[in-house]
């Protein structure tokens, strides 16, 4: 018993086998790499890839795509190993529980539900905007005010008031899953098809209309700004479009039915990775070269989400005033129609995880057992799935895209660095279980995926990191107060020294948070005053909270 104890793996092994009866194991290398390429393309590429170009990178959002591959090949190697350990469809959540134990499991868990929240959240911000290019084709225009956050002003000086659409599709794709409606593998593949298809027509169709003076010079010269372009620019943006490679781990998640696993697991998600790579660079090539990466700066907060959109109309020759005349009008509408199809059915996924995490942690004793109860028409959680309707709504209606797409990506390379250092823990405590793919070079590998996905976590904006440690903080919390009293594998009887532990890492924490806002107050050229002064008072009561509760503990040794 304690905070590190761990999921049984022979129980584990034994619920997988009880519940794939019947699946066969038919995927093969190629089945895992098409499968990987249809994860990965999505949201990120379409909606944050022109503002990482805009206010970090330039032209050198290429090579920050290289550098965010480099930290998915590290992570997905580990994946690989943790898949064909623990062979059930589930998360880093449930690898982590058996693995590594309780504690290690929570802050995981707690994670990725930012992650899946907020990944959602930026989706749905994108879609919005891509939906707002979409009825101006056709001249109608919808309210500004309507179509952006209390903190976005659009070029009219017109302040938003929510962002309506983003909450319209949440909703819609929550009462989906609430139903039970699920994607059939015919869907699937349509939209795989359709993703590629957009991202290989942009690159033909705007191929010739690439200015090479758009790409001059590569990498603009730094503003005297840390991550104002030039190389810390570069590395910010491969922090940020790092989005654009989640969903790498789906290819992780299909162990159990592919027939060498060995062999397959490491060439599904480096094929698919490196293909993925390669269309992301020539994808990025051409959106910076049809339209100078200032563009995609310009206009209002829907239109720095919809990048695509802005390069299609510069694909073109100019009029005699010097205006482009899009060659391909039908182009961008089509694209458009693709994309918010393709969007829904994003957000439909991170929807699923999301309340399927919750789900798993609630059935744990973790989390209320409010969140694990099935509906009993439907078999769904949806109590779980309504919760989270207004949890995102909340966070697509009221926090600009910009900030919730950075939460995503700091949320996944966490989540990234925790299992790579499992895979060192693991060699060293379970040495002797039976993989079927094993990481090479370990230590290696695993250490380089913490320094590369550390390095890119270093490089986000300190707003960013602050936003971070609250929602962790957060998770302390909940489970100081609630988990480790409910816990059902430790019977709810943790000893003094479980809430010690809990309670200093919730100081360290507090410590952290007080540090990270000193440094973003006085360092940023315009300081948000706000943030500074939630930040220092929020850090202050978790330190006294927890100082509290350590002596309180203590005194009952």
């Amino acid at each position: 018993m304690g905070l590190f104890v761990k999921k049984p793996l022979h129980s584990l092994l034994a619920e997988a086998e009880e519940s794939e009866k019947g699946l066969k194991k038919t995927l093969t290398s190629w089945s895992l790499v098409a499968l990987g390429i249809g994860a990965i393309i999505g949201a990120g590429l379409f909606s944050i890839t022109g503002m990482a170009a805009a206010n970090y990178a330039g032209p050198a959002i290429m090579i920050s795509f290289v550098v965010a591959a480099l930290g998915c090949a590290f992570a997905g190697l580990c994946y690989a190993e943790f898949a064909s350990m623990i062979p059930v469809a589930g998360s880093a959540y449930t690898y982590s529980y058996a693995t590594m134990g309780e504690f290690i499991a929570w802050i995981i868990g707690w994670d990725l539900v930012l992650e899946y929240a907020v990944g959602a959240a930026t989706v749905a911000s994108s879609w919005s905007g891509y939906l707002s290019k979409l009825f101006a084709t056709f001249g109608v225009s919808l309210p500004q005010y309507l179509m952006m956050t209390p903190f976005d002003t659009a070029a009219d000086g017109t302040h938003g008031l929510l962002n309506l659409p983003a909450v319209f599709i949440v909703v819609l794709m929550s009462l989906v899953l609430i139903k039970g409606t699920s994607e059939s593998a015919l869907v699937n593949t349509i939209i795989v098809v359709l993703k590629v298809g957009i991202v290989l027509t942009f690159i033909f169709v705007g191929f010739k209309y690439v200015r090479p003076e758009n790409l001059q010079p590569l990498i603009p010269e730094n503003q005297g700004e840390f991550g104002k372009f030039g190389w810390s620019g570069i590395i910010r943006a491969a922090a940020v479009v790092f989005f654009a490679y989640i969903g790498f781990d789906a290819v992780s998640t299909a162990a159990q039915e592919t027939k060498n696993p060995k062999k397959a697991m490491p060439i599904g998600i480096m094929g698919s990775l490196l293909i993925c790579t390669a269309l992301y660079i020539v994808f990025a090539y051409v959106m910076v070269g049809v339209a100078h990466y200032t563009e995609f700066g310009q206009g209002s907060s829907s239109d720095h989400l919809a990048p695509v959109a802005t390069a299609i109309d510069h694909m073109g020759i100019a009029d005699a005033s010097g205006k482009i005349q899009p060659a391909y009008p039908w182009l961008n509408n089509t694209i458009i129609i693709a994309i918010l199809l393709g969007y829904a059915s994003v957000i439909l996924v991170m929807l699923l995880g999301q309340s399927r995490v919750f789900y798993s942690m609630s059935s744990d004793g973790l989390l209320p057992k409010f969140f694990s109860v099935v509906h009993s028409k439907y078999r769904t959680p949806a109590r779980s799935n309504l919760f989270f309707m207004v949890f995102v709504s909340l966070f697509a209606a009221f926090v600009p895209g910009r900030v919730v797409g950075e939460m995503t990506s700091i949320g996944t390379l966490f989540a990234f660095i925790l299992v790579c250092i499992g895979v060192i823990i693991l060699r060293k405590s379970n040495p002797d279980a039976p993989r079927a793919f094993k990481t090479p070079l370990v230590p290696l590998v695993p250490v380089l995926g913490v320094i590369v996905c550390f390095g890119m976590m270093a490089f986000l904006p300190f707003d960013t990191w602050i936003r971070l440690i609250v929602w962790m903080l957060i998770g302390m919390d909940v489970y100081l107060f609630f988990g480790l009293k409910h816990s059902i594998l430790n019977k709810g009887k943790h000893d003094s020294r479980s809430y010690r532990t809990v309670s200093n890492t919730g100081i360290v924490m507090a410590v952290i948070l007080a540090i990270v806002a000193c440094a973003h107050h006085f360092t940023s050229n315009v300081p948000d005053t706000g943030l500074f002064y939630f930040s220092l008072g929020f850090g202050l009561l978790h330190l006294v909270l927890f100082l509290t509760n350590r002596s309180k503990k203590a005194q009952t040794v």
